[in-house]
């Protein structure tokens, strides 16, 4: 893709946890590749979203190791500014979710070291000091949507959506045929909805 072409943001938010939100960014990378965006990166947290509502319990108490991961994007966030979102959550994506390895400090820190940053913000994890920045940002996103989704949220051109959910991970001309498939419905005056029953777990190949 040539880089004189305009470059169109695209706002993303993500909680590390969600395998979904984590196929739909390797996707982004893929559009990106081949269509002029220039996508941005931003917390939101399941943990939050999900405070107040009547879930399941053994979601609830998964949903207690899903603060350390986002604490720690925010803390990154705050000592090294924005740009340095989208690698965190790539090394940390890849130790969740094609390693398996735990949500603990010592994963944290093995990410934030690979992304070139401080490991010992891995603290921040077991922290409340970052909790209000990481509130602002998970409002900012789902303002845009409602509260009827999870994540990711993405935001193109004024028109912000839930999702898409999506499994494998679309590579080449099939990332970008979704991608104009998503624009055009996301654009669309009045569209609100498309969904179908999930009948496969995340591929991450």
């Amino acid at each position: 893709m040539s880089t004189d072409a305009p470059l169109t943001p695209v706002d993303f938010w993500f909680d590390p946890m969600c395998p979904w939100a984590w196929i739909t960014s390797r996707w982004i990378h893929e559009v990106a590749a081949l269509r002029p965006i220039e996508p941005r990166w931003h917390v939101m947290s399941l943990a939050v979203l999900n405070e107040d509502k009547d879930i399941p319990e053994n979601y609830r108490k998964m949903l207690e190791t899903a603060w350390g991961p986002v604490r720690v994007c925010v803390a990154a966030e705050q000592k090294y500014g924005s740009e340095v979102l989208g690698r965190l959550y790539t090394e940390l994506g890849v130790r969740f979710h094609h390693e398996k390895l735990p949500r603990e400090k010592a994963t944290f820190a093995a990410a934030l070291e690979a992304a070139g940053l401080d490991p010992a913000l891995a603290e921040a994890a077991d922290s409340t000091d970052h909790d209000e920045a990481l509130r602002a940002s998970h409002k900012d996103g789902i303002d845009r949507v409602g509260q009827e989704v999870g994540t990711p949220v993405i935001e193109v051109e004024g028109s912000a959506f839930f999702g898409p959910v999506v499994t494998p991970i679309p590579r080449g001309e099939a990332a970008v045929k979704l991608w104009d498939g998503v624009l055009a419905v996301a654009q669309t005056d009045g569209f609100y909805e498309l969904k179908r029953t999930r009948t496969k777990d995340p591929i991450f190949d």
